[in-house]
């Protein structure tokens, strides 16, 4: 008999269901990716809205995954940046009804639940239906630990945090972590963004009604591995730690969905060795236009190459920046991250971002604008040594000067500049550790395996 021509007996049906934006998605998608190279027994149903399938339904992936979408019940991606109080309410409001809806649909019957630990009505259906709950972080396991910490910020009287009062605090209250100023805490515990903040720990303590606790982190990373061992040792729900949910399996694969201009990788190969900076400051928040104008014209008085992922105003910002780069709408991030003429990364710090990074041992150039980005843009300084802060302080609404980018983004790809040289040192480090997690019998393969091992209803595991 044709073994390949024969059906997969499937003990096990995972729902994943990620919250919908691209920094969410990818992760969760990785991780169904290396869930499914585990097992034939394992079928798992990715669940998006039919416009995430437009956008990301051609992806390759393997034939135990399958797409199921719910009807556009959200804003749209295009547009979700301008509203994103109202953006968040919908998913919070109005996603859960059809999920629901498509669950009684499946087949075979679901047996697990993935979810984005923010989608905490997710954990509540499953509760409802009795199926485990997977809730997955997409963010450094830190930054889940201040939040669940929180009530340590109330009783020492740090909350709110108040940048121009006390901002310049710092604490080393928090289990596992090294000490850290109140002014690179999450935004969320800024004032003015208490109900946010409110509203953004009730979701989380969902967590607790979980099955498990899964997260997207490079375990032997000194910032991480204390904060998730204090966490096993407090949590009565199995904790586990994947390793970097980047796509670092595709790595020496020349075929990508998505791209249909693969120019920017020929002229990088012609381009001498560490001598470009590759820039990316996020999908969807926007750095304000006259602080753009302001990157341009800096670049364009460093001299520096550049390769620059700009979506909207791209032919303005190209006719500022100059000849010595390229604009791209679009590019394989990590792909360009671990080409050799890559010298360093100017990034919004979102964890995936920073994680490739890390992988593809780059220095970073840091210009957090939201949420977890803050305290990474402190890890990746401060914690690790492997960057430099683009601006001193988030809040106080002052640009960085055309100025002040020229003369930084010319020391910072200095290769003959001494501090540049330690933290390529660093970062090179940083590098050997994440390979070392994910490699045959590292500590991300052996969650890997642990995990799949407890949700498979097969009699063999």
């Amino acid at each position: 008999m044709d073994s390949a021509n024969m059906e997969p007996i499937f003990t096990s049906h995972l729902v994943a269901m990620p919250s919908p934006g691209r920094g969410h998605i990818n992760p969760m998608m990785n991780l169904c990716k290396l869930l499914a190279s585990r097992s034939n027994h394992l079928l798992i149903t990715f669940v998006i809205t039919e416009e995430w399938l437009g956008l990301i339904g051609s992806q390759t992936k393997p034939a135990n995954i399958r797409f199921a979408t719910i009807p556009n019940v959200l804003p749209s991606e295009m547009v979700r940046g301008a509203d994103m109080n109202g953006f968040i309410e919908a998913v919070m409001t109005k996603m859960e009804e059809p999920f629901e809806q498509l669950l009684d649909r499946l087949d075979p019957p679901v047996t697990i639940i993935m979810s984005d630990t923010f989608l905490y009505w997710a954990v509540k259906v499953g509760n409802q239906r009795n199926i485990p709950v997977a809730s997955l972080w997409v963010m450094p396991a830190s930054v889940f630990s201040i939040c669940y910490h929180s009530e340590l910020l109330v009783e020492n009287q740090d909350l709110p945090v108040d940048l121009s009062v006390n901002g310049d605090k710092r604490v080393d209250y928090i289990p596992g972590m090294s000490s850290i100023r109140l002014a690179d805490l999450p935004p969320l515990f800024y004032k003015n963004v208490q109900e946010t903040l409110t509203k953004v720990l009730g979701w989380i303590s969902y967590v607790a009604k979980a099955q498990y606790l899964v997260f997207s982190s490079i375990f032997e990373l000194e910032v991480e591995a204390p904060v998730i061992n204090d966490l096993k040792s407090k949590m009565s729900i199995p904790i586990f730690c994947f390793g970097p949910l980047i796509p670092y399996f595709n790595i020496g694969n020349n075929a990508n969905a998505f791209e249909t201009d693969t120019n920017y990788l020929k002229w990088l190969d012609l381009q001498p060795q560490c001598s470009v900076l590759y820039i990316s400051l996020g999908s969807f928040l926007s750095v304000s236009s006259a602080q753009m104008d302001e990157f341009a014209a800096g670049l364009r008085a460093s001299g520096v190459r550049y390769l620059w992922v700009a979506r909207g105003e791209t032919s303005k910002l190209k006719e500022t920046c100059g000849d010595a780069g390229i604009m791209v709408p679009w590019c394989d991030q990590l792909k360009v991250l671990c080409h050799p003429s890559i010298g360093g990364f100017w990034s919004h710090c979102g964890w995936n971002s920073t994680m490739e990074s890390i992988f593809a041992g780059v220095p970073l150039l840091t210009f957090p604008l939201i949420m977890d980005q803050v305290p990474i843009s402190k890890f990746v300084v401060e914690d690790w040594k492997i960057g430099w802060k683009v601006r001193r302080e988030m809040g106080n609404g002052s640009l960085v000067s055309s100025e002040e980018i020229a003369e930084l983004v010319q020391r910072f790809m200095d290769l003959e500049n001494g501090e540049k040289k330690e933290m390529v040192r660093k970062a090179r480090e940083l590098k050997e550790i994440t390979r070392q997690e994910i490699a045959e019998g590292g500590s991300a393969e052996t969650n890997l395996d642990a995990f799949v091992r407890n949700i498979l209803k097969c009699p063999d595991h």
